[in-house]
C-alpha cells in the first residue's frame, strides 16, 4: 500500500509537472491553482467531509508536496483502501483537480470460532474488533498479533489465526477470526548451563516446567506463566535453601521447533559462593524475653526429625552440610515470630530480619543474622462488627466469637471466631476475610465480620408405591435458623399402609441468652429392618437434654438428658426381633445419660482441621425404673490435620485441601440390655446398621468371629456384642465444602463381655469413597475391600464391598 502511494504520487507529479511547471517568462501551470475539485468514488462519506480531511479547495496554490499530505490525511483517516489525485484540463486549460476514493466498508458482525482451550472472553478482549466502523486492514493485524500473544503465554506456540471475510448485500463486510489452537508446546529438554554445585536434577525437579516424560507420562506442556515463576521464585527458592544466596539466573532462552512442536531450554546460572551460619543476636525485644525470641530461631539444633528420617526412607531428600544457611527455613522463622507477636496484641510490631555477609573470599563465606524487633505497643480490640445479616440475629453470631472486644488483639482468636461463624452453615462459603482498621490514634483495632445470608431451611415431601407396600409417603421439615435465632426444628413424617414414622426435634443453643442449651426430642417410629431379616419394631419414646459450658474451656461442653422409650415387637417368629414379641408385650427403657464433648473441628461438614472428643455414659433402670438394667460407656476420638493446599489460599479463600484424619471409637456395656440388646449392644460391619466398619457385611463380625453367610442369612443374637473399638486412618482431598473425596484403611471388632476386650485382634480393610450434601444430610459412596474374609471352610476370601451412606461421615 505504501509502494503504492508513492507510485501514485510520482504519477502525479510528473503528470502535473508540465501543467504547474513555469513557462519562459515565470507563470505557474493550470493545475496547481484548480479553477475547481471533484470527488469521485465515495458513496458514505460526504464530499464535504472528504475535502474538509484533505485540506484542499478551489483556488489555492499547491506543490506535489501538499498534494501528497492531502493523501495522507485521507489515508489517516481509516476510512478508504485507496487514494488517488489527478489534474484534467478542459478545452479552454480550466484545471479541475480530481480525488478518487475507494470506501473501506463497515464490518456489519464480528465472530470467533475454535476456540476451546482457552478462555473465549481474553480471546475476544484481545482481538478488539468494534462493531459499525471501517474494516482496517492494519488494526485486523494488530489483533492477531495480540491473539497470538495470548496463546504464546498459555504454551500454544502453533497456534494460528486467520480472518475470513464475507460481503453482505448492504455492502457491508462480516469477520469471522478462525482459530486453529493446535496442541501446547511441549518442552523436549531443559539445559543448565553455570551449575556446579546443585546438580541439574534438583533444578529441573524444583521447576514446574518439565521435559516431556516417557510414554506421556508427563506431557511437557509449556506454560509462560509457571515458566516465568519458575525463574523468579523457584530455582532461586531451591538455591537459598541450600546456602547460596547470591544465586542468579544470567539468561534464559528457548529453541522452538515449530514444526514439530517442541523446544528446548536453555538456562544459564550464576551459583556464587555458599554461605555458613556466623552470629546470631536479637534487638529491640521487651515483650518476649530473648532466650523465647531464640526458640523460633531455625538453626539451632540441626540434627534431622523423626519425621524427616521417615521421609528420607521413602524418597532420598538432600540434606546441607552442617551450619548452612538456609534462607527459606530463616524466612519461615521470622513469619512464626511475628504471628507469635500478633497473636499478643502487637499487630504493629516488626520483625526485620537482617543477613550480613561476612566479607571473604572462599567458595564458603559466612552471614551473621539479626532480628531487629521494632515491637510498637499492643492493639487493643476496640469494638467488633458484623454486616450482612439480615436474618440472622446479631447475638446469636457473636456467640460464635473467642475475641471480644476490651481484649488484646489475638490473630489466633480472630482466625478461630471466623471459622466459628463458617462453621455455622448459615452463611455463603467462602466468607470474606474480617477486616481490621484502625480505631483512633493509640493504635486500638476494629474488627468487621462480612457475611452474606444463604438459604438455610428446607421442605421436603414426597410419594411412593411399591408392591407389599402399598401407597405412602413422606413430609420432612428442617430449619436450623429458626426465627434468625439458630434454634433448630427438625420434623420427619413418614406414613402408609405399613409405616407410620414421626420424629421431633427442637434444639435452642442459648436458653433465655444464656450459654446454657437444650433440646427436646419426640418420636414414634415403626421400622421395619430388612438388613438380615432383623424383623419390625414399634418405638415411642422422647428426649430432654441440657447443655452446660465448661469454665476456661470455649470448646468444651457437658451435657445431661433423660429419655424415655417404649417398645414393642411384631410376632414374626421368622424374624429376630419376632422372637421377643411374647417376652416383651410393652417393654420399656429409662435413661440418665451424661456426656462430655470437646470439639475443635473446622470446616464442617467435612473438617480440614481440629479434633473431637466424647466420651458418654447412660444409666439405665435400677432406681430408674424399666424393664432392663444395664451401663452403657462409649467413646469417640477423632483428629484432623491439613497437608496440603491447592489454589486460592489466602484468608477467606477456600483451596482444595489434601486432610489427614484418625479416628477411634469404642464402647462397653455392663449389665443386662434384655429385649433392647438390637439398639443398644453392639453389631459390627457394614454402613447401615451398628458400627460402621466398611468391606464387609452388615453383622458379618461377631464376638465368634468373622460370619461369611451374613450376606445371606438373618441377624441372630450371637451376631451382638457387648463391646467393640474401630480404628480408622483416612486421606482426604476436599473438593470444596461439598464435595468430598477419600481413601481409608480401617480395622474393628466385636467382643461378648467387656473384658474380652482386645484392640490388637482387628478384622482390617481398605478402600476408597467419596461424600456430597444433599438436602437429608450427607450422601456418600465408599467401596472397601475386607482383608480378612474367609468361606465357609474358613479359608482366607479377601473382597470387595460397596455400600451407601446417608448421613455418616469419618
Amino acid at each position: 500500500m505504501h509502494r503504492l502511494r508513492l507510485l501514485l504520487l510520482a504519477l502525479f507529479a510528473m503528470g502535473a509537472r508540465e501543467a504547474i511547471a513555469q513557462d519562459v517568462s515565470g507563470a505557474p501551470g493550470p493545475c496547481a491553482s484548480p479553477a475547481a475539485i471533484a470527488v469521485t468514488g465515495n458513496s458514505r462519506v460526504t464530499e464535504a467531509t472528504i475535502l474538509a480531511t484533505a485540506g484542499l479547495r478551489a483556488g489555492d496554490t499547491y506543490g506535489y508536496r501538499d498534494i501528497q499530505r492531502a493523501i495522507e490525511l485521507l489515508f489517516a483517516s481509516g476510512q478508504f483502501d485507496d487514494v488517488h489525485v489527478t489534474c484534467s484540463l478542459d478545452d479552454n486549460s480550466r484545471a479541475t483537480l480530481v480525488v478518487t476514493v475507494r470506501e473501506r466498508p463497515l464490518v456489519s458482525k464480528f465472530t470467533l470460532t475454535g476456540v476451546d482451550r482457552v478462555s473465549k472472553k481474553e480471546v475476544r478482549d484481545r482481538l478488539e474488533q468494534p462493531v459499525g466502523v471501517p474494516a482496517d486492514p492494519g488494526r485486523i493485524a494488530l489483533s492477531i498479533q495480540r491473539a497470538d500473544s495470548l496463546y504464546e503465554a498459555k504454551g500454544f506456540y502453533l497456534a494460528r489465526i486467520r480472518v475470513d471475510s464475507t460481503l453482505t448485500p448492504d455492502g457491508k463486510v462480516a469477520l469471522n477470526f478462525v482459530v486453529d489452537e493446535g496442541r501446547r508446546l511441549a518442552i523436549s529438554g531443559v539445559r543448565i548451563s553455570g551449575n556446579s554445585r546443585v546438580p541439574d536434577g534438583d533444578i529441573v525437579g524444583a521447576m514446574k516446567t518439565k521435559p516431556e516424560g516417557f510414554l506421556f507420562h508427563r506431557s511437557g506442556e509449556f506454560d509462560e506463566l509457571e515458566y516465568a515463576q519458575d525463574l523468579s521464585e523457584r530455582i532461586p527458592q531451591l538455591y537459598g535453601s541450600r546456602g547460596f544466596i547470591d544465586f542468579a539466573i544470567l539468561s534464559d532462552s528457548m529453541i522452538v521447533d515449530r514444526e514439530l512442536g517442541k523446544a528446548m531450554i536453555d538456562i544459564t546460572v550464576r551459583e556464587g559462593p555458599r554461605y555458613q551460619i556466623g552470629s546470631f543476636e536479637v534487638l529491640g525485644n521487651r515483650r518476649f524475653p530473648t532466650e523465647a525470641v531464640k526458640e523460633y530461631y531455625p538453626f539451632g539444633d540441626q540434627s534431622p526429625t523423626l519425621a524427616s528420617r521417615a521421609t528420607g526412607l521413602i524418597r532420598r531428600a538432600h540434606r546441607n552440610p552442617p551450619n548452612t544457611f538456609d534462607a527459606a527455613r530463616w524466612e519461615e522463622a521470622e513469619q512464626k515470630l511475628q504471628e507469635a507477636y500478633m497473636n499478643e496484641g502487637y499487630i504493629y510490631a516488626r520483625v526485620n530480619p537482617i543477613v550480613e555477609r561476612v566479607p571473604g573470599g572462599d567458595s564458603v563465606r559466612t552471614v551473621n543474622l539479626r532480628w531487629e524487633i521494632q515491637e510498637n505497643s499492643p492493639a487493643i480490640v476496640n469494638r467488633i462488627d458484623i454486616t450482612g445479616n439480615d436474618y440472622t440475629w446479631e447475638t446469636c453470631i457473636r456467640e460464635q466469637l473467642v475475641l471480644i472486644p476490651g481484649q488484646l488483639f489475638n490473630r489466633q482468636a480472630l482466625i478461630r471466631s471466623y471459622q466459628n461463624i463458617s462453621n455455622m452453615n448459615f452463611f455463603e462459603q467462602p466468607m470474606p476475610a474480617p477486616e481490621t482498621r484502625p480505631a483512633g490514634d493509640a493504635g486500638d483495632v476494629d474488627i468487621v465480620f462480612n457475611v452474606k445470608e444463604k438459604r438455610t431451611g428446607n421442605l421436603n415431601f414426597g410419594a411412593s408405591m411399591g408392591q407389599g407396600t402399598g401407597l405412602g409417603g413422606f413430609v420432612g421439615m428442617n430449619q436450623p435458623n429458626l426465627f434468625g435465632k439458630c434454634k433448630r426444628v427438625e420434623v420427619q413424617w413418614q406414613f402408609g399402609r405399613y409405616i407410620n414414622d414421626f420424629n421431633g426435634t427442637y434444639t435452642d443453643p442459648n436458653i433465655r441468652q444464656s450459654r446454657i442449651s437444650g433440646s427436646v426430642t419426640a418420636y414414634h417410629t415403626r421400622s421395619r429392618f430388612r438388613i438380615a431379616d432383623l424383623g419390625q419394631s414399634t418405638r415411642t419414646g422422647g428426649q430432654l437434654q441440657f447443655g452446660f459450658p465448661v469454665p476456661w474451656s470455649y470448646y468444651t461442653r457437658l451435657f445431661v438428658s433423660y429419655g424415655g422409650e417404649s417398645v414393642r415387637y411384631s410376632e414374626e417368629n421368622s424374624t429376630l426381633l419376632g422372637q421377643l414379641a411374647r417376652d416383651c408385650r410393652s417393654c420399656f427403657r429409662s435413661t440418665l445419660g451424661l456426656t462430655g464433648t470437646h470439639d475443635t473441628r473446622i470446616g464442617l461438614p467435612f473438617p480440614v482441621d481440629g479434633a473431637l472428643q466424647t466420651i458418654a455414659a447412660q444409666f439405665n433402670g435400677g432406681p430408674l425404673g424399666g424393664t432392663s438394667n444395664f451401663q452403657r460407656y462409649t467413646a469417640e476420638l477423632r483428629s484432623y490435620a491439613p497437608l496440603a493446599a491447592f489454589g486460592n489460599q489466602i484468608f477467606g479463600g477456600q483451596p482444595m485441601q489434601l486432610v489427614t484424619g484418625l479416628s477411634a471409637k469404642g464402647g462397653v456395656l455392663f449389665g443386662n440390655p434384655g429385649p433392647f440388646f438390637y439398639s443398644q449392644s453392639f453389631a459390627l460391619g457394614g454402613t447401615q446398621y451398628g458400627e460402621q466398619l466398611r468391606g464387609y457385611d452388615e453383622f458379618s463380625i461377631t464376638p465368634g468371629g468373622y460370619d461369611p453367610t451374613a450376606e445371606t442369612s438373618s441377624a441372630r443374637r450371637e451376631s451382638f456384642g457387648n463391646a467393640y473399638f474401630t480404628a480408622t486412618a483416612e486421606l482426604g482431598l476436599r473438593l470444596s465444602s461439598a464435595l468430598y473425596v477419600h481413601a481409608f484403611a480401617e480395622g474393628g471388632n466385636v467382643w461378648d463381655r467387656p473384658r474380652e476386650f482386645n484392640p490388637t485382634r482387628l478384622f482390617r480393610s481398605v478402600g476408597f469413597g467419596a461424600a456430597t450434601l444433599s438436602p437429608l444430610g450427607p450422601l456418600g459412596l465408599d467401596l472397601g475391600y475386607g482383608l480378612d474374609k474367609t468361606d465357609l471352610f474358613g479359608r482366607r476370601a479377601p473382597g470387595w464391598k460397596l455400600h451407601f451412606k446417608l448421613g455418616q461421615l469419618f
